[in-house]
């Protein structure tokens, strides 16, 4: 399928910070900050001086805090980036979901107040989802993922073990502010929005690859290609101890042809080596359409 003209793509990247960033203040003003679940990001680490500044009697706001903190990361991301598309896109969901954030707070009913449990499902279901949809989008909402960027780049320690720590400290330092109870639950409501974010940007379809390993190889191919209807890519090995070429069979598959794969697989050559694992996302023929 061809590109989107500019103004579509403009429109729909447009959108789709829109509708995200709009999911998401839902989620933050309905579940997590009414009761007290600071689940990690900048937005937790809000929250959490939000608290603290109503115990002395001042107001201040979720949202122009993440703006405020979110724009000092992306200044420092503008300058040592040369992709400024993104850092556009970054800083329109940022804005957008900030600015929702506060907008809806007075707006919208607090739901299950002191139900903790059922906060830090709906309030990381709504989060997860929309998050996914800004990403969707090409962009992001800021975060603590650029704080590890920064992190990494110095320390040399894998990305996502520095979310992780970065997101958890913001969790822990929750836990004098509200409760360890609110904290326990706030990462429960981490752990089930960064789950949905996968799930809205990689789809809830994943597909499956095979690896399969046999002297019969050719027949198992055979099989595979008339009785199932998918196609195979056989890929050039060589076994290490033997010395010897072992062709490997690559196959693609939808979740439900796994079973009929190892069938196929075991009455050609029950000795084979059969290696399964998830892909995220598969296109082409028999899968989905490559689009922008």
């Amino acid at each position: 399928m061809s590109a989107l003209p500019p103004w579509r793509s403009v429109f729909r990247k447009s959108w789709l910070i829109v509708l995200g960033s709009l999911v998401y203040a839902v989620g933050i003003d309905c579940f997590e900050v009414p009761n007290g679940l600071a689940a990690g990001g900048l937005t937790g680490l809000a929250t959490i001086t939000s608290a603290l500044a109503a115990k002395v009697g001042f107001h201040l706001p979720v949202g122009i805090q993440t703006i405020v903190m979110n724009a000092l990361l992306l200044g420092y991301v503008y300058l040592t980036t040369k992709d400024k598309g993104y850092v556009a896109q970054s800083v329109a969901g940022m804005l957008v979901s900030g600015f929702f954030t506060d907008l809806l707070a007075p707006l919208l009913p607090v739901l299950a107040e002191g139900e903790l449990l059922l906060s830090a499902i709906w309030g990381g279901v709504l989060v997860g989802v929309g998050v996914g949809i800004v990403f969707l989008s090409g962009g992001n909402t800021g975060g603590t993922d650029i704080i590890a960027q920064l992190i990494a780049r110095r320390t040399g320690m894998p990305l996502g073990t520095l979310i992780v720590i970065v997101d958890g400290a913001i969790v822990l330092a929750s836990a004098p502010v509200f409760s360890i109870r609110n904290a326990l639950y706030a990462g429960v409501a981490m752990y089930i929005g960064g789950r949905l974010v996968d799930v809205v940007v990689d789809g809830p379809n994943m597909a499956r690859v095979a690896y399969i390993i046999s002297d019969l190889h050719g027949k198992i191919a055979n099989e595979i290609l008339y009785s199932m209807g998918r196609g195979c890519t056989e890929l050039q090995a060589r076994g290490v101890w033997s010395g010897n070429d072992r062709p490997v069979l690559m196959c693609v598959l939808g979740r439900t042809e796994t079973m009929r794969l190892k069938e196929i697989v075991a009455s050609i050559d029950p000795e084979a080596i059969v290696f399964v694992s998830e892909v995220h996302e598969a296109f082409g023929e028999g899968f989905g359409s490559l689009r922008e």
